[in-house]
């Protein structure tokens, strides 16, 4: 295909092919912790954090937040970071304690769990691809569409 040649547009993006070029965004331009994306002007493709990469994969820009970003594009953004939540709830859930010792089960938040100080890009990227995997399984292999 030549660069002046449109891509295809027929097919449909699953939120799995999300998820994978979230990650495959992550490999290429590198992941980041405390906001969407690292704070630099001369990339249009700065390292980003798991949902600054769903951004990246939804809108093929930087996706600040969701509110910049058309309707359509907005819906599949809040979409995939709800299934992205829905896999971390899962797999990796944070837990809290309260002041009487007892366990609290908490939302997981993509964005507390990308900032874990304990995190790297790998576990990023796994959970990316796994989620991905899952929902590839639960979608198609089940006969679900």
């Amino acid at each position: 295909m030549k660069a002046t040649q449109n891509p295809p547009t027929t097919g449909t993006v699953t939120t799995a092919d999300l998820f994978r070029m979230a990650a495959l965004y992550l490999r290429r331009h590198g992941w980041h912790q405390g906001t969407y994306y690292a704070n630099t002007t001369d990339t249009p493709t700065p390292p980003a954090c798991a949902v600054g990469a769903i951004g990246m994969a939804c809108a093929g820009r930087r996706a600040d937040h969701f509110y910049g970003l058309d309707f359509d594009t907005q819906i599949v953004f809040r979409q995939t970071v709800g299934v992205f939540t829905a896999y971390l709830d899962d797999h990796e859930p944070i837990c809290a304690i309260d002041e009487d010792g007892f366990l609290i089960d908490e939302h997981t938040s993509p964005f507390s769990w990308n900032d874990d100080p304990g995190r790297t890009a790998e576990d990023v990227i796994t959970a990316l691809e796994t989620a991905a995997d899952e929902w590839d399984h639960l979608h198609t292999e089940g006969g679900e569409n």
